[in-house]
């Protein structure tokens, strides 16, 4: 085993604080004004209209409940105060010093008890590794090629995500659907919809169920029991409590499920994360089977986000049963049903799917990043070759073939075994593709 020597962080770091942008000099989407994402600390908050850094930049959150969370910019960014920026020195690469510092307990340089934080001063006390610069470049190599993959599969998300969501504002929204020529408009409670077209509340379409009050002092991070679906899970569409409390079957989450958070930001989706519990303030959506699941996701997108938009708390914002009750769908007749469910659920079916590459992808490029860099991976250290000298574990067949037969399989052997030319490593492209299903 390659033991690698440990020097003082600020021996490979210039480490810069970031700096605070005011609401109104950002805006919540990129455009032609506001092209640079603004990163806090969990990611991108905003856009602005100047950046800070041009290259991709390695960022410790410094504040508040992600204390300590790393993130690795894209190029062309500003960086808010709430993240510390690691900027390498010279001579080092700086994808492998992101893996390093992904791979880094931070826990110990956070101070503060109702505002956790990380200073410069304590960040400065840590020590990491320093490899030759070969062996850095191979390892970021090998790291990268699933966090290409990663984002490959992203990228297919997003555009049937746009795919579908644009069906539905053609036919639903617009009522531009085939045939819409000849169907007049009739007044209706939702406005005017096509003659022949009904309107329906969503409770004769779908079961809504709230989540149960688990104790929270039950929870645990140590994988005992059943994950367990909190409101701060529904973004991520992932979740690291579980719990050993028991309940009732109408609590149990499967793939495929919508969901809700009630409190804060109403945020959505669709669960691609195997079975699990769901938590109070949590709400799940089911079809009754008349409507398709993706179609009832997209229906429900735009009264949720008005419900976002027009809530006010005294503190938090509360989505209740009272504004579920009121959302009311536009209904066409089965034929353009039936139609709309046979493009949307492949589309669906191929998202989760995906999903589920993406977390197979992720837990083996985080099994095998720590015995990189500690070196249970053994290199030939020679500066032409910095190959392992043994074979880590590629990702599952199961992982890709078994859970899309439609889609092609994305890698079959371990990622330095693809490209052996110089530090490079296989891009996307050459493993996907990424033409998405006509409509």
């Amino acid at each position: 085993m390659v033991e690698f020597p440990m020097v003082p962080i600020t021996e490979l770091f210039r480490l810069k604080q970031g700096t605070y942008l005011k609401a109104d000099e950002m805006q919540e989407g990129p455009c032609a004004e506001f092209p640079f994402a603004v990163y806090g600390a969990n990611g991108v908050i905003g856009y602005a209209n100047r950046k800070m850094y041009s290259q991709r930049t390695t960022l410790v959150s410094c504040r508040g409940a992600n204390c300590g969370v790393v993130h690795f910019t894209a190029p062309n960014v500003w960086i808010s105060n709430n993240s510390i920026a690691c900027i390498p020195a010279t001579g080092l690469d700086p994808t492998f010093y992101y893996y390093v510092c992904l791979n880094t307990n931070f826990g110990d340089v956070i101070t503060g008890s109702a505002q956790p934080q990380i200073t410069i001063t304590n960040l400065s006390s840590k020590q990491l590794i320093r490899p030759p610069l070969h062996i850095q470049r191979r390892i970021a190599g090998i790291l990268s090629a699933y966090d290409e993959l990663m984002e490959n599969c992203q990228r297919r998300i997003r555009i049937l995500e746009e795919m579908a969501r644009a069906l539905y504002r053609e036919w639903f929204v617009h009522f531009r659907f085939p045939g819409h020529e000849k169907v007049p408009r009739v007044d209706s409670s939702l406005g005017p919809i096509p003659k022949g077209w009904d309107v329906k509340q969503l409770k004769d379409v779908a079961n809504v169920t709230y989540g149960f009050p688990f104790q929270s002092k039950k929870f645990n991070t140590t994988g005992v029991g059943t994950p367990v679906i909190r409101i701060r899970d529904i973004l991520d569409g992932s979740t690291g409590t579980f719990t050993d409390e028991p309940a009732e079957p109408k609590y149990h989450i499967k793939d495929g499920d919508i969901l809700v958070g009630m409190d804060g930001d109403f945020h959505m989706c669709i669960w691609s994360s195997g079975h699990a519990l769901q938590n109070q303030r949590v709400a799940k959506f089911e079809s009754r089977g008349e409507i398709g699941n993706y179609h009832l996701f997209l229906a429900l997108e735009l009264p949720i986000q008005t419900w976002n938009n027009s809530i006010v708390g005294t503190t938090v914002a509360h989505l209740g049963d009272m504004h579920i009750k009121t959302i009311q769908l536009a209904w066409p007749p089965n034929k353009l049903l039936t139609k709309v469910r046979d493009v949307l659920e492949p589309m669906s079916e191929q998202i989760i799917a995906l999903k589920r590459r993406i977390a197979n992808l992720r837990r083996t490029r985080d099994l095998l990043l720590p015995r990189l860099l500690s070196g249970q991976v053994p290199f030939d250290v020679s500066e032409d070759v910095a190959e392992p000298t043994t074979s880590a574990p590629p990702p599952a067949e199961t992982d890709f073939a078994s859970e899309e037969p439609d889609l092609p399989v994305a890698e079959e052997a371990p990622p330095w075994q693809v490209e052996r030319a110089g530090n490079s490593h296989p891009s996307p492209a050459q493993h996907a593709d990424e033409t998405p299903m006509p409509i």
